[in-house]
């Protein structure tokens, strides 16, 4: 497998994942901006694959690929043989011959992994239904910005146990701070994630009360209650409700403690408006610094 796919942040040192978190912090303040352009003759091509819609995944690619030099192409199962039966092993080798990068957006992480056992070019991971490692980065980036070094402090995740969760998990091992997940037991984290939390040391507890879990955090987060392609809402808000994160909550965190969402929101659900347009909320930097981090990313796929 090429060894430099983005998949997941436990595949990475802690000095690798804070070596692309450095870059990134550069490339926003103007010091420098990554160049991937090999020659005039060719500049590099990032095949952006979407099974799942998205906003911020394909906008902040698409324009971070093109300002360090290179070009985009987008598809979509639809406009592949993929979604006619065609191997995802045969689509990665094809692909390989044609582009510099790949990066999927899809629902099956086992996909992804294929994808990336069989691409002789770099793959990286926009989002599966286990983990979101790209939005981690950015939110880390975004932390620092406001909260200093995130090293030691406490971030409290409220809500669904999904896949940003996890990626969280896997940042408290590599960046050393505490994370405190509360959610209904039914919607935690697979246990495969607790064990894998308790063999790195990671300082990650699961707290059942949001406002235990809140207390003496530097950051509140959440996300969407549904995700895409989940058919039981109904079930799943019931369950969530004691979990929203309204203003008597954020009151319980620290009084400069930030709230983060990645987005998509929806307001009256996961967080009330007063705090997803309120004052701690970061949520807006959160999308930008995915601008800056996918370029940090792309530089490292390509360059490192």
């Amino acid at each position: 497998m090429d060894s430099n796919h983005f998949l997941d942040l436990h595949h990475f040192s802690s000095d690798d994942l804070r070596a692309i978190i450095e870059d990134a912090k550069k490339i926003k303040s103007g010091a420098y901006l990554p160049n991937v352009q090999g020659s005039a003759s060719h500049k590099p091509v990032l095949i952006m694959i979407f099974d799942k819609p998205s906003t911020r995944t394909r906008v902040s690619f698409d324009i971070a690929m093109r300002q360090i030099g290179g070009e985009t192409l987008v598809l979509n199962s639809a406009d592949m043989q993929l979604g006619r039966g065609e191997t995802i092993a045969d689509t990665a080798q094809v692909l390989s011959r044609y582009g510099d990068v790949i990066m999927l957006r899809t629902t099956d992480h086992q996909a992804l992994q294929e994808l990336a056992e069989n691409a002789k070019i770099p793959v990286i991971n926009g989002l599966t239904d286990k983990s979101h490692p790209c939005q981690i980065l950015a939110d880390i980036l975004t932390f620092e910005e406001k909260c200093g070094p995130i090293a030691n402090k406490t971030l409290a995740w409220i809500g669904d146990g999904n896949n940003v969760a996890a990626s969280w998990m896997h940042a408290a091992a590599r960046f050393g701070f505490r994370l405190n997940i509360s959610c209904p037991e039914t919607l935690s984290p697979a246990q495969e994630l607790w064990d894998w939390a308790k063999n790195e040391n990671a300082n990650v507890h699961f707290v059942p009360q949001p406002d235990m879990a809140v207390q003496d955090a530097d950051c509140v987060i959440t996300d969407v209650w549904v995700s895409m392609g989940q058919s039981d809402a109904e079930q799943r808000c019931n369950l969530l409700r004691p979990f929203q994160v309204d203003g008597a909550l954020m009151t319980k965190a620290k009084p400069d403690a930030i709230f983060m969402h990645c987005l998509p929101a929806h307001r009256g659900d996961e967080a009330t408006a007063e705090v997803i347009d309120g004052p701690q909320s970061v949520v807006f930097d959160e999308a930008e610094n995915r601008l800056h981090v996918q370029k940090a990313i792309l530089n490292w796929c390509l360059c490192h």
